[in-house]
């Protein structure tokens, strides 16, 4: 059955987990993207309105990753109509908390319900990427476990290089975001352009440590795994002010390990409890405070279900 209108939400969410540089991703509770989409009976598509982005991102619909992989959804099935998008952020901009790849995600799942859903959740990643690529290039470690939800594997860009990995019950993160955004472009461009051969052992072997953990659900291999980054970390330090005082604070409030999400700022703890995660999310904020750096901090679970449609009509 075919709406005339779609409202869905797409959720935050973080990349790498430390030594997974471009392969890992997982979704995160509680924060996300919204949009509402609605047919017109032009073949324009418009971005209608914006809230939440400061008036910052772009409304021109070939410059806005909502819009580009809506684009793509259209010509892919040969729909002539256009559509009006409304997008509500919930996430901040250049953040590392996954907001290009939310609002490319969040039109996507709106407009597949809109047309009768003609597409498993799978099935609208490239859709997805085409947004996305706009932004960071085509890799899926945000756009897959935003769509997908829980926390899984990127092999590549395509449906089959995509595997869900476990998520121990007991698997808790404590978030700091401080007020100053690191743009993606930014942040690759400053990474090693080669690795040594006794870095990439090394990080394939903490990687392939992380994986074993989430099956094993031992939070405190897995959180040495997620910290143990010889290659990304290191190069992007710079870009994260005060890493070291918050890692120190959260491993004094009881966190297993603290690692860069994504591109950062935003910083993460690994923690067993809700508890836990809450405390250590105030001890982080305290850091930045103490410096008179604004900061958000927050405490979640990953989200198991991924990008939701929320209503139609």
């Amino acid at each position: 059955m075919a709406f005339s209108r779609a409202e869905a939400f797409a959720p935050a969410t973080v990349a790498n987990l430390g030594v997974g540089f471009d392969i890992l991703g997982l979704a995160l509770q509680g924060i996300g993207d919204r949009a509402i989409v609605e047919f017109r009976d032009d073949p324009e598509i418009q971005i209608t309105d914006i809230q939440g982005d400061g008036g910052k991102l772009p409304r021109e619909p070939e410059q806005n990753v909502a819009s580009v992989s809506a684009r793509a959804f259209l010509d892919h099935i040969g729909e002539k109509r256009g559509l009006s998008i409304q997008l509500f952020k919930g996430l901040p901009l250049a953040s590392g908390l996954g907001s290009s790849a939310a609002s490319a995600v969040v039109a996507v799942i709106a407009l597949n319900q809109l047309v009768g859903e003609p597409f498993t959740r799978e099935e609208l990643l490239p859709f997805c990427l085409e947004g996305e690529a706009l932004v960071s290039g085509y890799h899926a470690d945000n756009v897959a476990p935003c769509l997908l939800g829980g926390i899984v594997l990127v092999a590549g860009i395509t449906v089959d290089a995509i595997r869900p990995l476990p998520v121990p019950a007991d698997f808790h993160l404590a978030l700091v975001t401080p007020d100053f955004p690191v743009p993606t472009n930014d942040a690759r461009a400053i990474l090693p352009s080669n690795v040594p051969l006794k870095a990439l052992i090394h990080q394939t072997g903490k990687v392939a440590q992380l994986v074993d953990a989430l099956h094993r659900s031992d939070l405190e291999s897995l959180g040495a795994a997620m910290e143990d980054d010889h290659v990304v970390e290191p190069a992007r330090v710079c870009l994260v002010p005060l890493l070291a005082e918050v890692r120190a604070a959260a491993k004094r409030a009881g966190a297993y390990s603290v690692f860069i999400g994504g591109a950062g700022p935003t910083l993460c703890a690994l923690c067993d409890t809700a508890a836990t995660a809450e405390s250590v999310a105030a001890e982080m904020k305290q850091i930045y405070s103490e410096a008179r750096m604004d900061s958000v901090a927050r405490h979640t679970q990953v989200d198991l279900r991924g990008a939701t449609v929320l209503d139609i009509g």
